[in-house]
């Protein structure tokens, strides 16, 4: 029975500490409603939208940028240049295996005949014989040097400025697994 007058006592000081509440809650709420009047909100109108105006696609009538046109043209006008690395190269005839990227290409040994090195190439399951001073690719590689291993070879390709520059490039010997 002790128990008793102490749960009497926690709920009296429950309930005026709710009553204490209560009274302070009322006062908030009439504080929020008199400043809910007093200030005024201010919200700049939108601007109304823009008219939309379509207009036609002209791009169609221009040459392409990846073009074989505009790269002709772009090489007929730097081989008009006399100390241009290209105008060499456009004045020659083109021999067959610069119509095949270089990836496509493997070297698959090599050979010498009568003191001089050559090559053997794979390309479309076909074999080919090729020297120093071939031509290969498609960007005007010339064999400059053969070895067992590798081939070495420079290419003409243009630079992010739109310049011809000469690039070292090899082709190595691919090993087949038997």
């Amino acid at each position: 029975m002790t128990r008793r007058p102490y749960l009497t006592l926690m709920a009296l000081a429950a309930i005026t500490l709710v009553s204490a509440c209560s009274s302070q809650q009322d006062e908030l709420k009439a504080w929020m409603e008199q400043q809910r009047h007093e200030v005024q909100p201010s919200v700049p109108p939108l601007n109304p939208p823009q008219k939309f105006n379509p207009r036609a696609y002209v791009g169609a009538d221009g040459i392409e940028p990846f073009s074989t046109q505009k790269l002709t043209v772009a090489l007929k006008q730097e081989a008009r240049q006399p100390n241009s690395a290209v105008a060499a190269e456009l004045n020659r005839r083109k021999e067959p295996l610069e119509a095949y990227p270089l990836d496509s290409m493997s070297m698959v040994g090599s050979v010498n005949r009568k003191g001089a090195p050559y090559a053997l190439l794979k390309v479309d399951n076909l074999l080919y014989q090729v020297k120093a001073g071939d031509y290969l690719g498609q960007n005007y590689g010339k064999i400059l040097k053969i070895t067992e291993t590798e081939i070495e070879l420079r290419e003409i390709v243009q630079d992010a400025a739109g310049e011809w520059i000469e690039r070292p490039t090899t082709l190595q010997l691919q090993e087949t697994a038997r």
